[in-house]
Order: C-alpha cells, then structure tokens, then sequence
C-alpha cells in the first residue's frame, strides 16, 4: 500500500467561519509540503482551480451558487509545482486536475507540460511530474475559452457533447505531448448517435433541434489549426505520468490508444465498480506503460484522525467524528446551499474518522494492500499546525499497525 497526500488550498470558510487570506493559504501549503516531504508521503497532489468561484455566483448560470469564498487557490499548477519541487527533497507532484479545456486549452497546455517538465529535469532527474486532466467539475472554468454551445443542436447535445470535446482535446493534447506534429484534420471527428444519450427522449430533443430524424449527427470540430508541434521537442517523457480524471470507460480506452494513460478514482465509488475498473484498465493501458497494477489508479480519501494529546482513545474518536461532521456539513452547505444530513452521513461512511487504531482498521477493512491512496487532511481546516499533527500521526500511529509495507 502506498501514501500519498492530496492539497486542496481551498479559501473557504471553516465551520467556525474563519477564511485565512491568500498568502495564510499558501504559507500553509508550503508547510504542509515539506512535513510531507520529510514523513514519506509519495506524491503531492495539487487542486487545480480555473478562476474565481466567487465571481462566478453573479454568473446567469450559476455552477456552485451557494460556495462561499474559493473552491482552489491554484490557478496556475505549472509554476507551483516547480516550486514545490524546489522546497523538498523526496516527494512528487501532481495535478489533481488540470482541465485542458480551460487556460487556452489542449495546445496551450500540452507546451506548458513539456516546458514544466524540461525545467523540472534541471532541478532533479529523477521525480516525476504527475499531470492529472480532465474536462473540469466546475463548467464555468471552461467557458470563456470558447467551450460552450455554439447552435441549438449543439445545446440541446450539451451535457454527452461537452464529454466529446474533451476526447478531441484529449487526443490534440496527447498526440503533440508525444512529439507529433499535427492539424485539425488529423483529429477525430464527433458524431453524435443514440448511443451517446441516456434516453430516447434526450436523443429525440437532439433530432429535433436538428431538425432530421438522421441517426447520426456531425458536429463541427471545437479546435481549428493547421500543422503545429510543440515546443521544447526533446524533453524528458520518462519524468512525466498522465492521469485522466474520467469514469467514462470509453474516454479512458481512447487515450490509452495514445499514450499510456492511467485514471483517477474517490474512495465514495463502490468496490465493484473499482475492481471492474481495474480489470478493464488491465487490458486497454497503453502497452508503453508497462503491465497495470493498482497503483495506476489513485484513489482519493477524506481522514478526520485524532490522536491530540491529552484525550483519551474513546476522546479522540468522539472528536474526530464531531470533527468530520462539521467538514463534511460545511462542503454540502458550500456546494447546495443546505446541509443534507443524509449526504453528510453518506460521506461520513466513505471517510477515514477516529483515533488511530479505529483508521488503521478501517484502512485494513476498505482497501486492497496493493491500494495507492490519497489522503486528504486539510478538508475544510485551515489549522495547519492541527493538519501536520495528523500527517504526523498518520505515519507514527496509524501506518505501523497496517504492516503493509
């Protein structure tokens, strides 16, 4: 079983209604890193955010209404990553995640990759950078790079087309990663059926806006260029891991048609689901990438530990579920505007929450042994000197009773 550790630097109140400002934020990350850095964790994984959840409320079209403050304060995962990399010694970085549709798009962003990575290979040559993409959660992040509905097929094909443009930038994105040069009509081509959509009805919506009964549907392509690569042309792939954050089975084959590719998951998907998506990515991972094993798929974990000084066994376990609950309460009331006890209860039932021994078990009982998890500490707490003991008495307390290692 492996550790690693996931940094969300997100600005937003605590359940006691406390917001630090953004250098508070930021002087706490670093902290956080180099106590990370120091215990042993493996890889820092970085929230990517794309421009202010705050502004965004004003919006006609509101994503998160309700959020209070900043879902993420890294906006830009480039320049931070290699200064983490320059403030440690041990540990990797990755982006959890970059969505390649937003800051100017599969283009722009396949350079800055090489560029981190060239720059990373003069600070060390031998830790990886690990770049998660995606479409992006949060839809408002991409729309002002173009990334919206341009006519009323389009509209009414939204939510199973927006899935399609990210394979076309997926594709553009990879294919000049790996040193190709290429032009839009080298790019595959959308073209939406039934087997795009949920229900007969949202295809009848489609063919209708289409004004056609036609059983396929062409769609203009999003990305328009002539014959491109990118720049620097010889770096260092071999200090580059992608990961895509998408459950979309079809999405994850495609770009392991590419590159090797491996996937992000959450603790929260069922254990069927997770072993499904194992078997599959043993058979589609790109074969450059070697044989698949179950480190290949990250899965992210909140931990409401409790090992303070001063409380007894039973103490710190009553504590850290008043603790999770807060938290847990605080992120539905950010994200639907009411605290839905039974979603808090839901979470709670996926989280890692107690003293130590009671985590230990949990871990022991949750996950197979060959796991890679990614911790999550700083969860709705901005008390970074709380979150480093946690981190502490993760690798003191709660480690050495997996045996694991």
């Amino acid at each position: 079983m492996e550790f690693d550790i996931f940094f969300s630097i997100s600005q937003t109140p605590d359940h006691n209604g406390f917001t630090p400002s953004e250098s508070e934020m930021f002087e706490s990350y670093f902290s956080q890193l180099k106590a990370a850095d120091r215990l042993g964790f493996g890889v820092g994984w970085l929230a990517q955010a794309h421009l202010s959840t705050e502004t965004q409320k004003s919006n006609s079209s509101p994503v998160v209404p309700h959020w209070q403050g900043e879902v993420g304060l890294c906006t830009d995962f480039y320049q931070l990553a290699l200064m983490s990399f320059q403030a440690t010694s041990n540990i990797e970085i990755g982006s959890a995640v970059v969505s390649i549709l937003a800051s100017g798009g599969p283009i722009a962003n396949a350079e800055r990759v090489a560029n981190t990575v060239q720059y990373l290979s003069m600070i060390d040559k031998k830790r990886k950078l690990h770049f998660g993409f995606a479409a992006g959660r949060f839809e408002f992040m991409a729309r002002p790079y173009g990334i919206v509905p341009r006519n009323p097929v389009e509209k009414a094909s939204w939510p199973a087309l927006r899935g399609q443009i990210f394979m076309e930038a997926s594709e553009i994105f990879l294919r000049l990663l790996r040193g190709d040069t290429i032009g839009s009509d080298d790019i595959r081509s959308t073209t939406l059926t039934r087997q795009n959509f949920r229900s007969d009805e949202d295809w009848a919506a489609v063919q209708e806006a289409n004004q056609s009964d036609d059983d396929s549907i062409e769609i203009q392509k999003r990305y328009q260029f002539e014959q491109i690569s990118i720049v620097p042309k010889n770096w260092p792939r071999q200090q580059l891991e992608l990961v895509a954050g998408t459950h979309d089975p079809r999405a994850q084959e495609f770009v392991n048609q590419i590159l090797p590719v491996k996937v992000f998951n959450l603790s929260i998907t069922s254990p069927e689901i997770i072993d499904a998506t194992h078997e599959k990515m043993s058979e589609l991972f790109h074969p450059d990438g070697g044989k698949w094993q179950r480190r290949d798929m990250p899965r992210t974990v909140f931990v409401f530990l409790n090992a303070e000084e001063g409380l007894s066994s039973t103490e710190r376990s009553q504590a850290a579920k008043v603790e999770a609950k807060n938290a847990l309460g605080e992120y539905w009331k950010a994200l639907e505007g009411t605290i839905d006890p039974s979603k808090v209860e839901k979470a709670s039932n996926n989280a890692l929450i107690g003293n130590p021994a009671q985590v230990a078990a949990q871990i022991l009982e949750r996950f197979h042994p060959d796991d890679r998890i990614m911790c999550w500490f700083d969860f709705f707490n901005h008390d970074s000197a709380r979150v480093i003991r946690n981190m502490e008495a993760w690798w003191e307390q709660v480690v050495p009773l997996l045996d694991v290692n």
